[in-house]
């Protein structure tokens, strides 16, 4: 209102006006907002705000002519106008030519006011959104202002409400004072309009550096390297069932804690797994890797050789033993949800194995590396016949402390289910049983 009172010329109100009425019905009959935003750019570029020039448009546009005053602000300026009466408040306005001088003074003089009659302009207490330090009410104040400062303008009377005030709110927010939140349509929708600009896609913008970020990163530790994979013949028969999950079950328990509230806190132990070749050794732990959402780190062996008896990379003996060397030193550094797994140990040398002894204790340290109260387990796995004959030995302190079980020993008295663990295993292979595989395992035995 102060730009259309003080700034614009005759002309260019009656070019805006025409202008604003043409483009507006533009936009209600094809539906396009594109119509308007050039003649709101223009006027946001001389008003120096674009929420003012968007407003101007539309009251431009609007019937009847002229700006709208609320009921709040005349009942501000009625009573103000009853009460200064002939106390100079006129004289010292008219005396003044800058209009920014003018403005103070009005606002000035508008404050004191309400702050000497301690309400808000409606007539009930507030204590939220749109009120000063003194409870005048901040949109009424401005347009208060605005009508003193431009008496010349058409104007409209409108009682619509434009405040809402919502009670008994429990939530704790910045705009929730007392259990109360006070609504200004006003403010409400400038606060929409910059969080669709501004915030909304910056949110996006970050959430697309955040994936690409993510994505490199991935990429470059090369992370879907270490994500089980389960064979799609594997078949969880009777066998792995009743006889090996329960024994790997019960050592992971150990090292990554038991589920509900009975589990307990102090992680420690290690799993040793040993037999010949076929028994199954890391399609298990692929398996229960896989069910529980463990990163698979697998360390091979022979590519570390006897020659590797550090966990420092720089160490390594040759190019193959620092890559897995550099496995292993990734999975310290995730150290959560994490499954590192030793195979055909049989082939690295004591005294590397010996570096994780203080994962069977309390202490669960490796490497300087604390995984104290982390789902951090490891395994190994081994093939006590060697082809050379040369005997395998695992060190002492770290056999007594890990959890050691033959694949084949803890089959004594099994017999019957490995011998329908052969059953099992075939369902797959054969188009015509392959069905039987889903069915229930009381269905397969009853065959």
């Amino acid at each position: 209102q102060l730009f259309w009172a003080h700034t614009a010329t005759e002309e260019a109100r009656d070019r805006w006006t025409r202008t604003a009425v043409s483009l507006t019905r533009a936009r209600d009959l094809f539906g396009a907002a594109s119509a308007v935003r050039g003649l709101r750019d223009e006027l946001a570029g001389e008003i120096g705000d674009a929420t003012a020039a968007a407003y101007l448009v539309e009251e431009l546009a609007a019937g009847p002519s002229g700006f709208a005053v609320s009921a709040a602000a005349r009942t501000l300026l009625d009573a103000f106008r009853r009460t200064v009466g002939s106390s100079g408040y006129d004289d010292a306005l008219t005396g003044l030519t800058d209009l920014g001088a003018r403005r103070r003074l009005v606002e000035a003089w508008l404050t004191a006011y309400a702050s000497a009659i301690g309400k808000p302009l409606d007539g009930e207490q507030h204590d939220g959104e749109g009120l000063d330090g003194e409870g005048l009410d901040g949109g009424v104040l401005a347009e208060a202002v605005a009508v003193e400062l431009c008496p010349g303008l058409a104007r409209y009377e409108v009682d619509a409400p434009t405040t809402a005030t919502v009670t008994g709110l429990l939530g704790a927010h910045p705009r929730v004072r007392h259990r109360t939140l006070e609504v200004r349509l006003d403010a409400f929708l400038s606060r929409t309009r910059e969080f669709a600009a501004v915030d909304v896609p910056a949110f996006r913008a970050y959430q697309e550096r955040r994936a690409a970020l993510v994505a490199a990163e991935r990429t470059r530790l090369r992370v879907d390297e270490y994500r089980p994979r389960v064979m799609s013949s594997f078949v969880r028969n009777r066998l792995v069932d009743e006889v090996y999950l329960p024994l790997v079950g019960d050592n992971l328990a150990k090292q990554l804690g038991a589920a509900g509230d009975a589990g307990r806190t102090d992680s420690h132990g290690l799993l040793l797994l040993l037999s010949p070749p076929g028994y199954g050794k890391t399609t298990l732990v692929e398996y229960v890797a896989d069910r529980l959402g463990l990163l698979l780190v697998k360390v091979d062996g022979p590519a570390l050789g006897r020659r590797t008896v550090s966990l420092d990379p720089a160490e390594a003996p040759d190019a193959t033993a620092r890559r897995e060397l550099e496995k292993i030193a990734f999975a310290l550094e995730a150290g959560n949800n994490v499954l590192l797994y030793l195979d055909d140990i049989q082939h690295a040398s004591p005294e590397f194995l010996q570096k994780f002894i203080p994962l069977c204790d309390a202490t669960r340290t490796l490497n300087g590396r604390d995984l104290r109260g982390k789902r951090f387990a490891v395994c190994m796995a081994g093939n006590p016949y060697t082809e050379s004959g040369r005997a395998f030995r695992v060190p002492d302190m770290l056999a007594d402390r890990a959890d050691v079980w033959n694949l084949g020993d803890v089959l004594t008295g099994k017999e019957d289910a490995f011998a329908l663990s052969f059953v099992e295993n075939a369902l797959t292979s054969h188009p015509a049983l392959a069905p039987l595989a889903g069915r229930d395992r009381a269905d397969l035995e009853l065959l």
